[in-house]
C-alpha cells in the first residue's frame, strides 16, 4: 500500500488512465453500436417500404381486373342490346335500345379512363417497386462488410475493455480505499479526469488560475487538495515541484553569500 499521498495519487492517476481509456471504448463502442443499428434500421425500413409497395400493386392489379370485366360486360352488354336494335320494328323499342346503347357506351368509357389511369399508376408503382427491392439488394450486399467490420471492431474493444478491468482491479487493490472512493465519486459526477495537475498555479482541469496559498497545500501533499472552482483534486507535477527546489536552492545560496 503507498505510503505517502503523493505514491497514492500516483496509483491514482494509473487507475485514472486505465479509466480514460475504458471510458473512449465505451464511445467508440456505442457510436459503432449505433451504425450498426442504423443500418439494420435501414434495411428493416426498405423492406417495410418494398412490402408496402407489394401491397398497393396487387391492390391496383385486383381493381384493375374488375374494371376489365365491367368493361367486357358493358362490350357484351352494347352488342347484345344492338343484335336486339337489328331485329326490332317498333320504333319506340328502336329509339329505347339506341338510349341503353348510349348508356352503356359512356359506361364503358368512363370504365376505360378508370383504366388507363389504373395502368398508369401501376407503372409508376412498378417502377417505385424496382428502385425499392434495387436499393434493398444493395443496402444488403454493400453492408454486409461493414457489418463484419464493425462486430470486429465490438468484439476487439470488448476484449480491450476486458484486460483494462482486469489491469484497473489490480491496482485498485493497491489503492488507498479512502482515495480511492473519493477519485471514483467524482469520476462518475464527471465522466472525465478528475485528478490534474496544478500548472503555475493553473488547475488543469477547469484552467482556473488559484492562489500561493492553494499551491503551497497541494505541495505539502499531507491532505486531498480540492480546486475550489470544480472540485478536481489537484497534484504537483515533478517539474513543478523540482523547479521550485531548484528555487528554493537558489535563495538559500544567496542568503548565505550575504
Amino acid at each position: 500500500m503507498p505510503e505517502t499521498l503523493s505514491d497514492t495519487l500516483k496509483n491514482i492517476l494509473e487507475i485514472q488512465t486505465l479509466d480514460m481509456q475504458m471510458i473512449r471504448l465505451v464511445r467508440v463502442r456505442k457510436d459503432r453500436e449505433k451504425e450498426l443499428e442504423q443500418i439494420r434500421l435501414l434495411r428493416v425500413e426498405l423492406k417495410n417500404q418494398l412490402g408496402e409497395r407489394e401491397k398497393e400493386l396487387d391492390q391496383l392489379r385486383s381493381e384493375t381486373a374488375f374494371v376489365e370485366k365491367k368493361i367486357e360486360e358493358e362490350k357484351l352488354k352494347i352488342k347484345k342490346l344492338e343484335a336486339q336494335q337489328a331485329v326490332t320494328k317498333k320504333l319506340e323499342e328502336f329509339n329505347s335500345l339506341t338510349k341503353e346503347i348510349t348508356s352503356s357506351e359512356r359506361e364503358k368509357a368512363q370504365l376505360s379512363q378508370t383504366l388507363q389511369q389504373l395502368e398508369e399508376r401501376r407503372i409508376q408503382e412498378e417502377e417505385l417497386f424496382a428502385k425499392t427491392k434495387l436499393s434493398l439488394e444493395d443496402s444488403t450486399n454493400n453492408s454486409k462488410e461493414l457489418e463484419q467490420e464493425i462486430v470486429k471492431t465490438i468484439v476487439e474493444i470488448n476484449q480491450e475493455g476486458s484486460q483494462l478491468k482486469a489491469d484497473r482491479a489490480r491496482l485498485a487493490a493497491e489503492a488507498d480505499p479512502h482515495v480511492l472512493s473519493v477519485y471514483e465519486r467524482l469520476l462518475s459526477n464527471k465522466k472525465d479526469e478528475v485528478v490534474v495537475a496544478l500548472m503555475n498555479r493553473v488547475c488543469s482541469g477547469c484552467h482556473i488560475s488559484l492562489t500561493a496559498q492553494h499551491e503551497n497545500l497541494v505541495r505539502r501533499a499531507d491532505k486531498l487538495i480540492f480546486c475550489e472552482h470544480c472540485s478536481r483534486i489537484h497534484y504537483l507535477p515533478e517539474t513543478e515541484a523540482e523547479g521550485e527546489a531548484a528555487t528554493t536552492k537558489r535563495r538559500r545560496r544567496r542568503a548565505l553569500k550575504t
